[in-house]
């Protein structure tokens, strides 16, 4: 059985490590490891697995696709921290228009507006 204080120092380092890795973190996502620590810890230990480098796709690419699918579903907010992630992985303004482009056909004009609105708002941002 682990101790409480012992618990407690995981908790802070899973929020810290989360926060870290996407460059923010969700205010559900603190008090979800406050209250169930083994799923929030399960639950990075699957985000770490599918938004990491992987065998053959690297963590820019993933990024790419989950901005496209982040869009799809109409999160506006989730698909700009993406965005802003994929760019501190290495992927260019360019390479992320593009996959919103991509998005136009398969997921029609809300997918592709979406995108853009959450790229326009990250050049917003920079003064671009």
């Amino acid at each position: 059985m682990i101790r409480e204080e012992e618990l407690e120092g995981k908790k802070r380092d899973l929020i810290q490590e989360m926060e870290k890795e996407r460059g923010y973190l969700p205010e559900p996502w603190s008090y979800l490891t406050e209250r169930d620590f083994d799923f929030m810890e399960a639950y990075n230990n699957l985000y770490k697995r599918a938004l990491t480098d992987g065998r053959a796709l690297p963590v820019k690419t993933r990024e790419l696709i989950a901005i496209v699918l982040l869009s799809f579903r109409g999160n506006d907010h989730a698909v700009y921290e993406h965005i802003k992630r994929a760019l501190r992985h290495g992927a260019t303004k360019q390479e992320i228009l593009e996959a919103i482009e991509t998005s136009i056909i398969p997921g029609g004009t809300p997918t592709f507006s979406t995108g853009l609105r959450a790229l326009m708002r990250v050049e917003e941002e920079e003064g671009v």
